[in-house]
Order: structure tokens, then sequence, then C-alpha cells
């Protein structure tokens, strides 16, 4: 560990001062060290590490563009740890709060009732028609005619997010009409 901060300080301190070979070793030997702090984030997050090299990318920018304000006489590598935190924190920020969960052989797990009879389109037709008009036109357009999120919001002139929000509220009503009618 002191090794490798005694390195990183003298090849910081050399890019600072023009040399642009010591600042390529420096930005090599940092990245295995900033790909695993972005690796073990995204873990703890619940996210997937393929996620991790955007991190690092974003990291080693962060310490191109302030490397001039690194203060030669403090450690280099609390530095650049802080750096790569902040970074993984502005990544899951900006990426929300939604967990990546691989679903391969959930088929068996989340198996559909068989017993359970098949909801048919003219089931829930009387609950879609309850639906507010943007609603159900989302629903209508995802649902029944299988179109995209970006082809229902340029038909319906709404941006994706309000597709996604109106589809949201919308199934939600209708699972709770349906549940109510059902018991």
């Amino acid at each position: 560990m002191q090794d490798r901060e005694a390195k990183w300080a003298g090849l910081m301190r050399a890019a600072i001062g023009g040399d642009g070979a010591a600042y390529e070793r420096l930005l090599k030997a940092m990245a295995p060290v900033l790909r695993s702090i972005a690796r073990r984030g995204l873990i703890r997050a619940g996210r997937s590490e393929a996620e991790a090299e955007d991190v690092v990318q974003e990291t080693l920018l962060a310490i191109h563009l302030k490397r001039h304000t690194w203060d030669a006489d403090r450690p280099v590598g609390p530095w650049v740890h802080a750096i790569a935190r902040n970074k993984l924190i502005d990544h899951l920020r900006r990426r929300g709060n939604r967990a990546d969960i691989p679903i391969e052989g959930f088929e068996e797990v989340l198996s559909a009732d068989e017993d359970a009879p098949p909801v048919e389109a003219r089931d829930v037709e009387p609950y879609l028609n309850g639906l507010p008009a943007r609603q159900r036109d989302v629903v209508r357009c995802i649902i029944w005619e299988e179109i995209s999120i970006r082809e229902t919001a340029d038909r319906l002139k709404i941006t994706e997010g309000a597709v996604r929000v109106a589809l949201h509220r919308g199934l939600t009503a209708i699972a709770a009409c349906y549940r109510r009618d059902s018991t």
C-alpha cells in the first residue's frame, strides 16, 4: 500500500510537471484500483458490475481535470479514493434507484397458476374505460397494440417518462379494480 502510494505520488508530481509518459503510467496504474472500487460500490448498491467501466472513465476524467488541486504534501491515494467515491455516487444518482437482477431461471419460480382462468381483453375493457384518457390510451398502445414506450410517446405526443407513469398508474388502477371485483 505504501509502495503504491509512493509510486502514485511520484508519478502525479511528474505528471503535473508535464511528464506525459509518467501521467500515462499513473492512469494505467490507477485504473485497476478504480475498477475494483467501482465494482464493489455497484454490487453494494445492487447494480451490475457491467457499469463499472463507466464509473472508472468518469473518475479518470475527474482526476485529469482536478489534478492541479492535489496537494503534493498529502497522500494521493485518499484524494483518488474520494474522487472515485463521489463519481460512483454521481453515477448511481443519475441512473436512479433500481437493482439489476438476472432473470434467467425464474420461469419455473414465477410460473403462472395453471388453474387460474386467463384474463381476456373483454374482461379488462370495463376497467380500462374507467381510466383517465391518457392512462387508457397508454395502456391500449402498450398492452393491446404492443408498441414500445418510445412509439407510444411519439404517437401521443408526450414524454417517455409520462408514458411510464401513465402505464404504471393505469395498470395499478386496473389491478385494484379487478381484485376488488374478484373477491
